[in-house]
């Protein structure tokens, strides 16, 4: 079965444009935790950014003591953040790229470029007994660094495949693209997630891609509540979701 992860972050990001620097305000992360678990999705995804721009420590503090499901704690490499991860004691994290100036990630993570030091935090939280994935983009030199970090999943940016969909052409060479490498990490013994940009339109389009796990999708579903609540935004997403071919 394909899991869904879903991205709470941008409830945040509506409560913080009316109610940044106060101690609470609507809308709370946290209820929408327990909405989007009541709706059957198979966890959640949160962010907590250095700049705290959404999700702030209360936040994660508070996901973290309501959730019945599991939790995957998107995160920089930062000697921070790790030690919050380490005391937050996650199911996941994935380590992932910030940029102070984007309003979204908006590149998958260099790997390549900083193999040690990604290969030092997988090492730490691994131990502690946390899941790590690597946010990269679809890449086959970044798909061999993750495996020589000792990371034991991706998750795929597919953010060109979701701005390329309307193109028939650019859409199925981003998905070439996806399946080859979801092909070459299987076989380098990663598991893989996706996720960046999937939405109701375009996220049946992803069943070409083979070997995923989970999908994480968070803008979407978040819009998408706007006009039919968050529970049933999950369940239409489910439904989207259902008879992928090739998961494992």
């Amino acid at each position: 079965m394909l899991r869904l992860g879903v991205n709470i972050d941008h409830v945040a990001t509506l409560r913080q444009a009316r109610y940044r620097g106060f101690d609470n305000g609507e809308p709370c992360p946290i209820d929408a935790v327990r909405q989007v678990e009541a709706a059957g999705a198979h966890g959640i995804t949160a962010h907590l950014r250095e700049d705290r721009r959404h999700i702030l420590d209360r936040d994660i503090w508070g996901i973290r003591e309501a959730l019945q499901t599991r939790l995957n704690f998107e995160m920089a490499n930062t000697p921070e953040m790790i030690d919050i991860a380490l005391r937050l004691k996650p199911e996941a994290v994935c380590l992932v790229p910030e940029n102070r100036a984007e309003v979204t990630t908006e590149g998958g993570l260099d790997v390549a470029g900083q193999v040690d030091a990604i290969a030092a935090a997988a090492a730490t939280l691994g131990q502690a007994g946390i899941e790590v994935s690597l946010f990269i983009d679809p890449d086959p030199v970044q798909i061999e660094a993750t495996a020589a970090t000792g990371s034991p999943f991706i998750e795929l940016h597919t953010g060109a495949y979701a701005e390329g969909y309307s193109d028939e052409t650019k859409r199925a060479a981003e998905l070439e693209r996806l399946a080859k490498v979801a092909k070459q990490a299987k076989s380098l013994g990663l598991g893989v997630n996706a996720g960046h940009g999937l939405n109701y339109e375009n996220t049946r389009g992803i069943f070409a891609v083979p070997h995923l796990n989970e999908l994480n999708i968070g803008h979407s579903i978040v819009s998408r509540a706007v006009t039919v609540g968050l529970g049933q935004a999950v369940r239409e997403m489910l439904e989207l979701m259902e008879g992928y071919p090739q998961a494992e």
